[in-house]
């Protein structure tokens, strides 16, 4: 599946991810450094193995994306989400989320991630429950599935 987000593209899907891409948005965040030749494969390696997947892209630059692991029952969790330093600020990651949730909307859903980040995770719907650590950040889809009368 493809969409269009303000004149960029954004694919789901788990194969064919090129992880050159990933590991190049990896860097940026300051998530990995160098990366030993034998283990490049990793890249493209964790998105087969995901549940879900959405990759943000301008022209031939991936500038986004998001993986999450999950029973895809009752419950998920966001493992990696990333956009690129010049493209945040642009309600990307937010759609990523949005995305994401609408995958599972009445399950929990997870975020582990540091403190500087609950402000992101709580606009996009999660509940934090100490902003003083880093922890988990989570949406609980059975309070939607109440407003929406399905529980």
């Amino acid at each position: 599946m493809y969409q269009y987000y303000n004149g960029l593209v954004i694919r789901e899907g788990v194969k064919g991810v090129p992880g050159n891409f990933v590991e190049e948005l990896f860097k940026e965040a300051g998530w990995v450094r160098e990366t030993p030749s034998w283990q490049k494969e990793k890249f493209t390696l964790m998105f087969e193995n995901s549940t879900w997947a959405f990759t943000v892209w301008d022209e031939n630059r991936m500038v986004g994306m998001v993986r999450v692991i999950s029973d895809q029952i009752m419950a998920a969790n966001i493992m990696d989400l990333v956009v690129s330093s010049n493209y945040r600020g642009k309600g990307i990651g937010q759609k990523l989320v949005e995305l994401c949730v609408q995958k599972l909307p009445h399950g929990d859903w997870f975020a582990h991630t540091s403190s500087n980040n609950f402000s992101f995770y709580k606009k996009c719907g999660f509940e934090v429950k100490d902003l003083s650590q880093n922890g988990t950040c989570a949406y609980y889809g059975y309070i939607q599935a109440r407003i929406d009368g399905d529980r």
